[in-house]
């Protein structure tokens, strides 16, 4: 044996043990992976970045959201997720991030329902880690939590048929598998889907719109997006619907109103087309409802 073998191989071994412990390192196609996924499908920007008159403010992306959300247990505003140790989430473990993304569970507890957690659960490892990655190489925004924040009782998840665990990679190269794994990303059901005790009805609602939204364009009321040829979107093209998802424009011509128009400027406009493709073909598999 050579006098560099020795250390050779327990290099080697170093190196072994230091990936068993802490796993792959991550890559710059994961942070990619990551940005794809928050701008044009989980859209974490609607409620964790300021905006201004032209639209999100990138230059103190991700610092926390002006928006107050509220309802019988909770108010609360999209709290600071860059990377700053102090006010951020720099100094979060990746488990911490993990269970705050798909579990709703924070560092002082179970977040408000607010957060899309239930809609996340499907997420794929390989995904879940990208997002985190993404999170991770973003500027750190020193920006203390806005008030108000006032969190009270527990909530029960509701999630929704077919993607209430983890999904696996190779399962999403069935296109309505994957087409299901992009709606519940964008939240398109527990949007579109009648609310009781503020929680989507997906047992005999899925699709059926009516959840209302308050904001500055009014009172907006969700549509019916199930196969329904008249009340619902059944009778629509592939490619209306593409257009109403990506541009924000109904079948008429007319422009839809927030959240949809906004969602689908700012994020739903970045879908890969594949994912587009995937997300109507599900779409179709909606049973219809009135």
């Amino acid at each position: 044996m050579s006098a560099k073998g020795p250390p050779s191989c327990l290099a080697r071994l170093v190196a072994l043990l230091a990936f068993c412990l802490i796993g792959p390192a991550a890559h710059a196609g994961d942070s990619e992976r990551g940005r794809y996924l928050v701008e044009a499908l989980t859209a974490c920007d609607n409620c964790h970045t300021p905006r201004g008159a032209a639209g999100y403010d990138l230059s103190s992306r991700f610092s926390g959201g002006a928006q107050t959300f509220s309802d019988k247990s909770y108010v609360v505003r999209g709290p600071n997720i860059s990377p700053d140790r102090e006010t951020g989430v720099g100094a979060w473990t990746d488990e911490e991030l993990r269970a705050a993304i798909v579990d709703g569970v924070g560092r002082d507890g179970r977040l408000a329902p607010v957060m899309p957690s239930d809609s996340y659960k499907p997420l794929t490892a390989r995904d879940l880690h990208a997002i985190i990655a993404f999170l991770r190489s973003a500027t750190p925004i020193h920006a203390t939590l806005q008030s108000p924040q006032q969190r009270s009782g527990e909530w029960t998840p509701r999630l929704m048929p077919g993607a209430a665990a983890a999904f696996d990679d190779a399962s999403l190269t069935d296109k309505n598998t994957r087409g299901l794994y992009v709606a519940s990303l964008a939240r398109c059901l527990s949007c579109h889907s009648e609310e009781i005790d503020g929680a989507p009805e997906y047992q005999n609602r899925l699709g059926a719109g009516g959840k209302t939204f308050r904001n500055a364009a009014g009172v907006v009321v969700a549509s019916n997006i199930t196969s329904h040829p008249v009340k619902g979107v059944g009778a629509w093209s592939d490619d209306e619907l593409k257009r109403a998802i990506t541009q924000g424009v109904a079948r008429d011509g007319a422009l839809l109103k927030p959240p949809m128009s906004t969602l689908s400027k700012a994020h739903f406009s970045k879908m890969s087309l594949d994912d587009l493709d995937a997300l109507v073909a599900w779409l179709r598999t909606i049973p219809p409802k009135e």
